[in-house]
């Protein structure tokens, strides 16, 4: 049994919340159950010894009024140095924070129906909800209701805070655009069979160092099943997943052993004690959600707005302004996105272009391009896994490249990761860097990054083949310029990345082509 096992039996992880104001009374954390600190949304921030802590807190259903935003401004202003981050799976994150100032931060957040409780640690982490609910037109059904009732039955649930690992659930309904729930332990996604509205259920996706996209159940389930389902389906992981080896302790690995097959056998007569109905596929986002940016017209006349943060990476002088925006032009809503970005909906016809322009003024303007599909995790700026600077250097990435892909006619994803655990799911985007250490023989260390290119959670529904080499961090700049120059020069209209890659060969973007060849031109 593992450490981590050996504490969740001897402590319910969720007893935390009753241990964290002794902690903070006495202003320092019992070192043999800092780890109980991710049940909470906590975790020590790097390097460890200092005794800082960041904190992911959940947005449930993504969606949150212009006030919460200002307190979440102000309270990342107030303990954590004006440090502010929207994560990919819709959450806020603070870095900075003592003990002493978790308590006082649990407080603020419970009337605006922010919580931590769960955010990480081996129990069910936020739900994505899709960010479009109640809005676009091309929607099967509003999921937020769905979202709550999840929500508020497995989140902080004392039967499922000792889960083998972490476990990821999300509920999409535009099926058309969205296909985050590749990517997720459960995945509802909405759509239509004979007239009827309900959903196909995918199980078993997680990236991490080992990468598996989910699998289809195989079934069709009503609104009214998907609580009791998404309990089942948690329930039988709880039971059945392994917990001997904390590598192989996810759901992907036990549905890779049983096959889909006998789990939705196990789900159904064990936990549910019925069959459920078997059902077809929904269809598939060919982008996998990235060409859900910029202005969108909504089912009711109006528009929502996808802010493009940059990285996720806002500061509360932002965010408040943000709030003033919302308040003036929309309904003084707004959302998270799992891509980093953020929405204001209700936007009048005659008021987009406005707002826009004050958007821009704050440099958070509605684009559509790779502004808003690139994103980039925490780095070793604050996380204690990380073996690279993320944030900064993609931002920079980012500046870079954007003047010179304004004429792109098809999304491009850029997701950038510190390590291998895939905070943000570098094996599935058209050019996905993972962090790595490269040693000289004098002993230097030198930050460099892997290449795994033209993976998708669109249609193409794979993970990216990882090249061979390694692209040095601060030549990222410019390989990536030349992959982008030559897929625009050569590409045909309308083809993607993706089907661009396979085209031509995968190998031909190899880290030492690509920049020997740049180097050959230079010279």
């Amino acid at each position: 049994m593992s450490d981590i096992e050996a504490l969740k039996k001897a402590v319910p992880p969720f007893q935390i919340f009753d241990l964290i104001p002794q902690y903070a009374e006495q202003g320092f954390i019992d070192p043999e159950r800092i780890d109980l600190l991710k049940w909470a949304g906590v975790y020590p921030q790097r390097p460890q010894e200092d005794g800082f802590l960041m904190m992911r807190v959940r947005v449930p259903a993504a969606e949150f009024s212009s006030a919460t935003m200002r307190e979440v401004a102000n309270i990342a202003e107030e303990y954590g140095r004006g440090f502010l981050d929207v994560t990919d799976r819709q959450a806020f994150q603070f870095h900075w924070l003592t003990i002493q100032d978790i308590p006082r931060i649990f407080e603020r957040l419970e009337p605006l129906g922010l919580h931590p409780k769960g955010a990480c640690g081996d129990t069910v982490r936020a739900v994505i909800a899709s960010p479009l609910a109640g809005l676009d037109a091309r929607e099967i059904i509003d999921v937020r209701p769905l979202a709550h009732a999840m929500e508020g039955t497995l989140t902080g649930n004392p039967d499922f805070q000792d889960l083998p690992r972490k476990f990821k659930m999300s509920i999409t309904a535009v099926p058309e655009l969205e296909g985050i729930h590749m990517i997720n332990d459960i995945g509802f996604l909405a759509h239509r069979v004979n007239g009827e509205v309900g959903f196909d259920v995918w199980v078993g996706g997680g990236l991490g160092a080992v990468a598996h996209l989910s699998r289809r159940l195989g079934v069709f389930i009503r609104p009214e099943e998907v609580v009791e389902v998404g309990q089942a389906i948690t329930a039988a992981y709880r039971d059945h997943g392994y917990r001997q080896n904390r590598k192989k302790s996810r759901l992907k690995f036990l549905i890779k052993d049983l096959g889909v097959e006998k789990f939705r056998e196990i789900v159904e007569t064990d936990y549910l004690g019925r069959k459920l109905t078997d059902g077809p596929a929904a269809p598939v986002a060919r982008f996998g959600g990235n060409d859900v940016l910029g202005v969108q017209p909504q089912s009711d006349g109006l528009n929502y707005v996808v802010v493009a943060t940059t990285v996720g990476r806002i500061d509360p002088a932002k965010a408040r302004a943000l709030a003033d925006l919302a308040d003036r032009y929309g309904k003084g809503v707004l959302r998270t996105t799992a891509f980093q970005n953020m929405v204001i909906p209700h936007v009048a016809t005659e008021d987009v272009e406005a707002l826009s322009a004050e958007l821009a003024a704050i440099e958070l303007a509605p684009k559509t391009t790779i502004r808003g599909t690139t994103i980039a995790c925490t780095g070793n700026q604050f996380c204690r896994l990380a073996l690279t600077e993320t944030k900064a250097r993609t931002a920079d990435l980012v500046d870079h490249l954007e003047p010179l892909t304004l004429a792109m006619d098809v999304p491009f994803t850029i997701n950038l990761t510190g390590c291998s655990n895939a905070c943000t799911r570098y094996q599935v985007a058209d050019l996905g860097f993972m962090g790595a250490n490269k040693t000289d023989k004098d002993g230097t260390v030198h930050e460099v990054f892997n290449v795994h290119l033209a993976g998708s959670i669109g249609q193409a529904h794979r993970t990216g083949t990882k090249l061979k080499g390694a692209v040095p961090a601060e030549q990222l700049n410019a390989y990536a310029e030349a992959v982008l120059a030559e897929f625009q020069a050569n590409k045909h209209v309308g083809e993607s990345f993706v089907e661009y890659a396979d085209r031509i060969g995968h190998e031909h973007f190899a880290p030492d082509a690509v920049l020997g060849a740049r180097e050959a031109v230079t010279a």
